[in-house]
């Protein structure tokens, strides 16, 4: 579903939490190289093994993971993995991952407990077990921008890279018109709109927002 990230052959996921609001700090301070390589990992399907500093002065034995999505939440970027040695999912921030070594043994991808990871991350990081999520409205759109240019702006959603220039969206909304509201405040071209009801709202706004580009004001000149 995902296609390649840039020029490389990999798979990368990004989300991070909902709320309709501009997020100011951009996931700009993980060493983009170690991105990427994690991305290849992802792709690649390979066992990861790596330090892993939990915190500022701590330390912890080396890790043993399926890594499954690289995403971002709050303008830090982490790394969904499956912890061979707890047998539990668990999120890692990036900056704070050493790998030890590459190429790993192969895997077949285990399923998520739920099964829209949209809203597995964001229980996972409001604290439930990831099998709900709290937002009435959810949907998603491709956006003709590169992923990298719409996540620093999309602090309340899930962005996946499908090439340089596109990339697909998922938020969440308490309507689908304000849903499709937020997701014309990119302002670029958007196709490929689900599930239907965000559709009808797109199409709810058009009639709105061409009734008032017709609408004739009078213009009182200034003085």
């Amino acid at each position: 579903m995902v296609e390649p990230w840039a020029s490389l052959s990999h798979r990368a996921l990004i989300s991070s939490a909902p709320s309709p609001r501009t997020d100011t700090h951009a996931a700009t301070t993980t060493d983009p190289q170690l991105l990427l390589t994690l991305a290849e990992i992802i792709h690649a399907r390979e066992e990861l093994r790596f330090d892993y500093q939990p915190a500022a002065g701590t330390s912890a034995p080396p890790r043993r993971a399926q890594p499954h999505h690289l995403l971002t939440w709050r303008g830090k970027w982490y790394l969904l993995a499956c912890d061979l040695d707890r047998e539990d999912w668990r999120t890692f921030r990036a900056d704070r991952i050493s790998v030890r070594t590459l190429n790993g043994p192969r895997f077949t991808p285990r399923p998520l407990p739920n099964d829209d990871v949209s809203a597995f991350i964001t229980g996972r990081f409001r604290g439930t077990d990831g099998t709900t999520a709290d937002w009435p409205c959810r949907g998603e759109a491709v956006l003709h921008l590169s992923a990298h240019a719409v996540a620093p702006f999309t602090p309340d959603g899930m962005v996946e890279e499908l090439g340089p220039d596109r990339c697909r969206v998922i938020l969440g909304s308490w309507s689908w018109t304000g849903l499709a509201a937020a997701l014309g405040r990119y302002d670029t071209e958007i196709d490929a709109v689900s599930p239907p009801r965000l559709a009808t709202a797109f199409a709810l706004l058009a009639e709105r927002h061409a009734h008032a580009a017709q609408a004739k004001t009078d213009v009182v000149p200034p003085g």
